[in-house]
């Protein structure tokens, strides 16, 4: 076997492959379901950018916290929220993660620091900074972090919150997943700022731009700033070019990209594919260990739609559960 070259061991290595297969094919699988017309509700889906979600939460544990977007699926996998419940809630079940009132844009497992997907651009980010100042208070070395996309970024309560953590030094990074368009309108045409780096020192914050695509770029960066939030450093910015194959929605006709854009994604832009690459010429794994994490993940994939499928409607009993806390 060839010395391994990457920061992480084989095991490790093999780990982030699974992650970042078991999210396209579960992608893959709501796509071809919702065309069906078995799936209620919108899904936006996160194929294409497994790489970046990946990534940043092959660094993070169970009390760290994350606060995704409206295309959350691939956060709640790569935080290690189950396929199953995630199936069953965006089949709108009651074995969900969330007992199926969620579904695709709220789904959520806060046992596993998934506070939730959000059909709201931008807001996130307040909830990552209350997330950061528990960690603060509590004194552990929790760090939370806000993922949101180029057209969220230009909203007040992501900026609102950069400020915030500035001035109380939170262990809180911000993630722009910055796939050129705000669901149809191009980043050129909406975002004024060049570089989302210039406004992370703006706000007194160091910022990076890695390639979204390359899994090995986004894990070294978002390695950084974690330790750096860990360590009472503050927040950091970290920018994430990178690309979608689906639609905003499913449904979107894509009348704004160019002629041949998604086939040339799918075919020179493909992040788990270059991983794949990566890997193997290196030595350090062979196809035939991908081959059978790739068998695994479809039998995973297969019964998580099973299960959800056969799993019960919520009842009118549970209409008003869940509504309200009591402290």
């Amino acid at each position: 076997m060839s010395e391994n070259p990457f920061p992480l061991e084989k095991d490790a290595l093999l780990a982030a492959y699974r992650r970042m297969k078991t999210i396209r094919e579960f992608e893959e699988r709501l796509h071809v379901d919702f065309g069906r017309g078995e799936i209620p509700g919108f899904v936006h889906l996160y194929a294409g950018e497994e790489a970046a979600g990946v990534g940043i939460m092959m660094h993070l544990k169970d009390h760290d916290r994350i606060a995704s977007t409206h295309r959350g699926h691939g956060h709640c996998i790569a935080k290690g929220v189950d396929p199953a419940d995630m199936m069953a809630e965006i089949y709108g079940k009651s074995t969900g993660s969330c007992a199926g009132k969620g579904g695709s844009m709220h789904i959520a497992d806060l046992s596993k620091g998934m506070m939730g997907a959000n059909g709201i651009l931008g807001a996130g980010a307040p909830l990552a900074c209350g997330a950061a100042l528990a960690a603060q208070k509590l004194g552990h070395d929790g760090v939370a972090i806000t993922f949101f996309g180029d057209g969220a970024s230009n909203q007040g309560t992501v900026l609102e919150s950069m400020n915030l953590a500035a001035i109380w030094n939170l262990p809180a990074i911000f993630v722009v997943e910055n796939n050129g368009y705000a669901e149809s309108t191009s980043v050129d045409y909406a975002v004024a700022s060049d570089s989302y780096v210039d406004r992370a020192t703006g706000f007194g914050m160091p910022g990076i731009t890695v390639d979204g695509t390359d899994f090995f770029a986004v894990y070294e960066a978002a390695g950084e700033v974690i330790r750096r939030a860990r360590e009472g450093g503050g927040p950091s910015l970290l920018e994430c070019k990178m690309i979608r194959f689906f639609g905003h929605f499913e449904g979107d006709a894509q009348t704004y990209r160019a002629p041949g854009e998604n086939e040339d994604n799918r075919a020179h832009r493909d992040c788990i594919k270059m991983y794949r690459a990566k890997i193997v010429d290196s030595g350090v794994i062979d196809n035939d260990e991908l081959d059978a994490i790739d068998a695994e993940v479809m039998t995973v994939i297969e019964d998580a739609v099973q299960h959800a499928m056969s799993s019960p409607m919520p009842g009118l009993s549970d209409l008003t559960t869940d509504v309200y806390v009591s402290y």
